[in-house]
């Protein structure tokens, strides 16, 4: 098994924002490296841990990790996505606290075979779970022009998306793209000098994109959403991290409209139609690193915390 480690962002500010019981039960659907995992677990005594995750790897190294907390942690292989199914498995009907780290994990990027980077040549895949069917080459081969365009400006806000698309396109009609410094030198070759010039690697929008397209992840966040709340006991909270403006919008339209209630048109004098708040932010404004840990871990730049409670 490869070497999986992952330095947990936002580490103590997600402890303390799921305000963790020891008898209670939590779920981390992100598990990954089991960071986070393993100082839930060590404050629990009569509690549970469920914790899923979509990658065999990264399910691997957590349950050596957690070995120590074995009495008190059930792991789950699937995608966070699907936590109230587990959940129904298991027959545990409600629970105190939800974790979700969303993005990739630094040993994804740093694992060069499995081809999430644009700084190391390896094969097409992308996938964080290696059974899926979909990768990266059937994406970069296989969709349409016009679904490439669409995918690298709204999963990559990448300003031109219509420019590398055709370009992929062009090149894949002379052969398959087979590599990521292949595709990064297309990606490269389509973009204007002055955007070459920019701070940020020309790739790193695509490649974004790409990713984001593989593994379905807005969708998954969207479900998970959708499913987390429902899944709280009463005080239970959700603590989320995002890493872009994308996955960060859904959370908290999410957290907004569960804690809103009402949904009346604005125009109408009284509120007729009776829903109630589901939960309370806890978070107005999302948390983000200090200095200390940006300085400890520069991945951490972007990360954001949002947290609410069951009412």
């Amino acid at each position: 098994m490869s070497e999986f480690h992952h330095i947990s962002v936002l580490l103590n500010e997600c402890i303390d924002g799921l305000n963790i019981k020891p008898d209670g039960i939590y779920v981390d659907g992100t598990l990954g490296g089991a960071g986070h995992s393993s100082q839930i677990a060590a404050r629990l005594t009569t509690g549970r841990l469920i914790g899923i995750d979509r990658d065999p790897v990264a399910l691997a190294a957590a349950g050596e990790r957690l070995k120590p907390y074995a009495d008190r942690v059930t792991l789950v292989h699937s995608n966070f996505c699907e936590m109230a199914s587990v959940l129904e498995s298991l027959q545990i009907p409600g629970v105190d606290g939800i974790l979700l780290d969303l993005g990739v994990s630094s040993p994804q990027l740093d694992e060069v075979t499995r081809g999430f980077s644009y700084m190391a040549d390896a094969p097409l895949d992308m996938r964080m779970n290696g059974l899926d069917a979909l990768s990266a080459d059937t994406v970069v081969n296989t969709w349409s022009q016009e679904e490439l365009r669409r995918i690298l400006y709204a999963y990559g806000e990448e300003r031109y998306a219509p420019q590398i698309a055709a370009a992929l396109c062009r090149k894949r009609e002379q052969s398959p793209i087979k590599t990521t410094l292949e595709l990064v030198d297309i990606i490269r070759g389509a973009m204007p000098p002055a955007a070459l010039r920019e701070k940020q690697h020309p790739a790193k929008r695509s490649f974004q994109a790409i990713r984001i397209a593989v593994n379905d992840e807005l969708g998954s966040v969207e479900k998970a959403m959708e499913a987390a709340i429902p899944l709280l006991n009463p005080g239970g909270r959700l603590a989320v991290i995002t890493f872009h403006s994308l996955e960060d919008r859904i959370v908290k339209l999410a957290m907004a409209d569960a804690a809103k209630g009402c949904t009346c048109p604005p125009r109408l004098p009284v509120c007729v139609c009776g829903n109630k708040p589901k939960v309370k932010q806890i978070t107005r404004k999302p948390l983000t690193a200090s200095d200390e840990e940006l300085e400890m871990n520069p991945r951490s730049r972007s990360a954001k915390l949002r947290v609410c409670e069951k009412i």
